[in-house]
């Protein structure tokens, strides 16, 4: 069982920031206007809590949603993002936080083998989630529109590969 101090520091940082970029590519893939992007946000926030809460939840998963709640978590995890991401245009956002997923997957290869699927199949549900959260297409509130557009779909399919698995 692998926990934070089998991992350097920036690697600590890449495995926090993990949920927030899975979401992200989600989000970048379709943009649904401010309204889909706020329950789009809430969704992965909502996926960090139940995490948190889950008994069967795996020992690698609750220590990072467990630091990430911490001041000092967040904000490791907030200035990395900020490092990663703050030069990208809207368009390069996707392509960047699936290669990050890439090397995330990389990553927990690696350094925790045993800990590995649980996570990555956890990164697979926040994305999930993410692209669920909010109706793409239709009026304003939604109506009309598909709960997940196909460049959600795709790009749902791009996050499972970069995971080292299919969906």
């Amino acid at each position: 069982m692998a926990d934070k101090t089998n991992f350097t520091k920036e690697e600590w940082t890449m495995l926090l920031e993990s949920p927030m970029i899975a979401g992200m590519a989600v989000t970048a893939a379709d943009p649904s206007g401010l309204w889909g992007l706020l329950k789009e946000s809430f969704a992965g926030g909502t996926a960090l809590t139940k995490a948190l809460a889950g008994a069967d939840t795996n020992a690698l998963v609750k220590a990072v949603v467990t630091d990430f709640s911490s001041s000092e978590g967040r904000s490791a995890a907030r200035d990395g993002l900020k490092a990663k991401f703050a030069a990208s245009q809207p368009s390069d956002l996707k392509v960047k936080a699936i290669d990050a997923l890439r090397q995330v997957s990389g990553l927990l290869d690696a350094k925790a083998p045993g800990d590995a699927a649980a996570f990555k199949a956890w990164l697979r549900q926040i994305s999930q989630t993410t692209a669920e959260a909010a109706s793409e297409g239709g009026s304003l509130f939604g109506i009309g529109g598909v709960q997940v557009s196909d460049a959600e779909k795709a790009t749902l399919t791009e996050i499972s590969t970069a995971l080292g698995s299919e969906a």
